[in-house]
């Protein structure tokens, strides 16, 4: 009698604590470190030749694409995406540091500046797609708002 009632007391206890721990959990991305941490440095490097002082917003986008195509998964790409989008509108309006010399093949296709603002409204948007609660929102729906006006 005394084993039957430790017996049941013991498969209570089993099957109770195992329906108490179960959760409805998302699964989460499985992040490679490494390629997060190498993408967490480009993420860096970007912001700060985006700073006023630089104002290098090629370089940003060089650093954008670099990581996206290694890397799209990166846990803070819609802030790489942010930085790349006002890069390319910069660059449309023929702002920053470094000069777009359209008479160069490999800048003329890249860089023309129709491309920039097709490709600043791209980046803005899958931004906002990725994090609606963005910091940066209103400076995305702002620039895509002048993007659209001057279509």
């Amino acid at each position: 009698m005394k084993y039957g009632f430790l017996a049941i007391l013991a498969i209570i206890t089993l099957f109770s604590t195992s329906t108490f721990a179960q959760r409805n959990v998302t699964q989460a991305i499985d992040r490679d470190p490494i390629l997060e941490k190498d993408a967490k440095h480009n993420l860096d490097v970007a912001w700060q030749a985006f700073t006023p002082l630089k104002r290098a917003y090629k370089q940003v986008i060089f650093r954008f694409e670099e990581t996206y195509a290694a890397y799209p998964d990166f846990s803070k790409i819609d802030e790489f995406l942010y930085l790349a989008g006002m890069s390319s509108y910069y660059l449309s309006k023929n702002e920053g540091k470094q000069k777009v010399d359209l008479r160069l093949e490999k800048e003329k296709d890249k860089f023309a500046p129709q491309k920039l603002r097709e490709d600043a409204e791209a980046y803005l948007a899958k931004m906002l797609e990725l994090n609606p609660g963005s910091r940066f929102k209103d400076e995305a729906e702002k620039t895509i708002a002048e993007l659209k006006a001057g279509k």
